[in-house]
């Protein structure tokens, strides 16, 4: 049964705490109610909701049908959204024109070196991007780790595909059929302990952009008798959580 206060938050024309949880925590300020309430409508759409009715809406979002229509006056006079003559809403072309302008804005480097330099500072290892290159993989950023004794990697070294934790990732996420390739899309990363070389070991993980665009492979590289053991869960750990964080940052 919905709680009372949900009742009087549609009936004052907000998102219910469900729809609300997944955007702007409360305590962020400032807030306007009726610009995120249109935010919220324009969230429900997806790949796979190109086309909703009003009560599709009004299910997805808890808004009432009148607060919709309102809304979504205002947002179909900016562009934002159409409504078609069955009465069926989709995206309008304002959003698409936003997203090309962010595209032409947005430099993947002020993203990746940062969390690079996270990563490196977390682990002890060296931190690496890479992208794949036809058959071979490019380490396109790369954060030497701060030790002493530690792999070197230079920006723009070409690497094979088929050998190594971030060529594998790569391998995966573009295609791979094989079944180590399944596997590591199902586990979510990829280990290599010695594989291109017997001194070394690496961990990489899928990095995604919007609409699950896959970008590329960020990892740490380092001594093999560091990766070995207990300590390659830490640190599989914490490279998860980075790559999770650089997705999120990029629209994934």
């Amino acid at each position: 049964m919905e709680p009372e206060n949900e009742r009087a938050a549609r009936r004052r024309g907000r998102p219910s705490n469900q729809v609300r949880a997944a955007g702007t925590s409360p305590e962020e300020e400032p807030r306007v109610e009726a610009v995120e309430r249109a935010l919220v409508i324009l969230n429900t759409f997806s790949e796979d909701r190109a086309r909703l009715t009003l009560a599709d809406i009004a299910h997805l979002t808890g808004l009432y049908p009148s607060t919709i229509l309102r809304l979504s006056g205002s947002l179909a006079r900016f562009g934002y959204l159409h409504r078609d003559e069955n009465g069926q809403f989709r995206l309008g072309p304002t959003p698409l024109r936003l997203g090309q302008l962010y595209r032409q804005a947005f430099d993947l480097t002020e993203y990746v070196r940062p969390a690079l330099a996270r990563l490196s500072e977390t682990t002890g290892e060296t931190a690496a991007f890479y992208v794949r290159d036809g058959e071979q993989r490019i380490c396109l950023y790369r954060h030497h780790a701060p030790r002493m004794i530690r792999h070197h990697l230079e920006e723009g070294a070409q690497l094979p595909l088929d050998r190594g934790a971030g060529g594998r990732v790569l391998l995966a996420f573009t295609g791979g059929t094989d079944p180590a390739s399944a596997a590591i899309r199902a586990r979510g990363f990829a280990v290599s302990l010695g594989e291109r070389d017997p001194e070394t070991a690496a961990i990489a993980a899928p990095v995604h952009g919007a609409n699950a665009a896959f970008l590329g492979a960020i990892g740490i590289v380092g001594l093999r008798s560091r990766f070995e053991g207990g300590g390659i869960d830490a640190l599989t750990q914490a490279l998860r959580a980075e790559a999770s964080d650089l997705t999120h940052r990029l629209g994934g």
